[in-house]
């Protein structure tokens, strides 16, 4: 399958991705960990089977040091233990706030108070605005077909940053 439109060839497209990407660069430079950046946005991506995304923040992740281990157990991050009690109410969330039609209340009053437990207020407002924007983004590049596999660590940064 091909890419039905390149956003990255359209003026329009990339007059939007510059100021998308600024919105990333708020979230990068907030005091919530990059590796929790890293792992909420590969799940969101996961969730929504994003190519592209996966592909993205699978190699931003291993460029930060992330390793392979916990990236190949995010799936599966409820059964796995290599993940902190922060970084599950991170990914708890992540799910609760990608998933928003399987449930009436959107993310649980539990997944809350867990996040509320591991996070300042900052990281919180971080991490909200992180689950919206890659869910955003995993709708920009679904859309028009985006396949994963061509990414290079920072190339999104350098391209629009």
């Amino acid at each position: 399958m091909d890419a039905r439109f390149n956003l990255f060839d359209n003026e329009l497209a990339t007059r939007f991705a510059k100021r998308f990407a600024n919105a990333g660069t708020v979230i990068h430079q907030s005091p919530l960990p990059t590796s929790t950046q890293e792992l909420v946005s590969l799940r969101a991506s996961q969730i929504n089977g994003c190519g592209w995304c996966i592909d993205m923040h699978t190699k931003e992740a291993t460029a930060a040091g992330e390793t392979s281990v916990r990236l190949n157990l995010v799936a599966a991050w409820r059964e796995s233990t290599v993940f902190t009690e922060a970084e599950q109410a991170a990914l708890a969330l992540a799910e609760e706030g990608t998933r928003l039609a399987d449930a009436h209340q959107g993310v649980s009053d539990e997944t809350w108070a867990q996040v509320r437990k591991h996070y300042d207020d900052d990281q919180i407002a971080a991490l909200v605005a992180l689950v919206a924007l890659i869910n955003a983004a995993n709708r920009l590049a679904v859309i028009v077909h985006q396949r994963g596999g061509s990414y290079q660590p920072g190339m999104f940064a350098a391209a629009f940053g």
